[in-house]
């Protein structure tokens, strides 16, 4: 997706904040379209809107008799992309953004953070707490270090998202700044700022990051990614 088309569906989108209501009350509420309750008379947990329940709450004021309830955003643009359908291994405290593409084989681990627009392609880790942004390009087979940082861009429009191509190794807490395209086969060291382009089968060091030398056998065996975690 182009800036343009994301923007507009950030702009377009009914903005929610999604809570979850726990409900003790002496009859019955008759509930409207949109939210989902589950219980009966004694005690509901209902899910939607936080403000139509909270107004819905307020109408039947006289029946309830205590509330409490949880916020998971506000004025929410996106949903969370539908896990059930992927054919990766998504890990419990992944956030991905509705609009992300997720290949087949992937492994998103806990805590990583990966925005709409973004593209993960197969057989690709991303490992924990590490964040995609928007419009952010992984290659196949690749693997993103705990902590790393791949900068998407909405904004300004006129910057370029990360291109990372197949078989790239970026580090721990590496952070790759948008504009930048990392060659297929490279390997990018922990921490390392990467400010300019990497050419394919180098490796890449340091704040910022410059290549220091070409891919050999012991990098390769050192660096090699795991098809039993796939």
């Amino acid at each position: 997706m182009d800036y343009k088309t994301i923007a507009n569906i950030i702009k377009d989108s009914k903005k929610k904040t999604d809570a979850t209501f726990f409900v003790r009350a002496k009859l019955g509420i008759d509930f409207p379209k949109g939210l989902h309750a589950y219980g009966d008379k004694n005690g509901y947990i209902i899910k939607g809107d936080a403000n139509e329940i909270l107004n819905l709450l307020e109408k039947n004021n006289d029946i309830i008799e205590y509330f409490d309830y949880e916020v998971k955003g506000r004025n929410s643009a996106l949903p969370f992309l539908k896990l059930e359908s992927q054919k990766s291994r998504i890990e419990p405290g992944a956030i991905i953004r509705d609009g992300a593409e997720i290949g087949e084989r992937c492994v998103i681990m806990m805590g990583a953070v990966i925005n709409i627009g973004a593209i993960v392609g197969d057989g690709t880790m991303i490992d924990m707490n590490c964040v995609v942004g928007a419009r952010g390009t992984i290659g196949k087979n690749c693997h993103i270090g705990a902590g790393a940082v791949v900068a998407g861009v909405l904004e300004p429009p006129s910057a370029t998202p990360v291109i990372i191509e197949d078989d790239v190794v970026v580090g721990a807490n590496a952070v790759i700044l948008e504009g930048v395209r990392i060659g297929k086969g490279s390997v990018i060291g922990a921490c390392s700022v990467v400010t300019k382009d990497i050419p394919e089968n180098s490796v890449a060091f340091g704040v910022p990051a410059r290549v220091i030398k070409q891919i050999d056998a012991d990098v390769k065996e050192k660096t090699r990614i795991l098809k039993e975690l796939r």
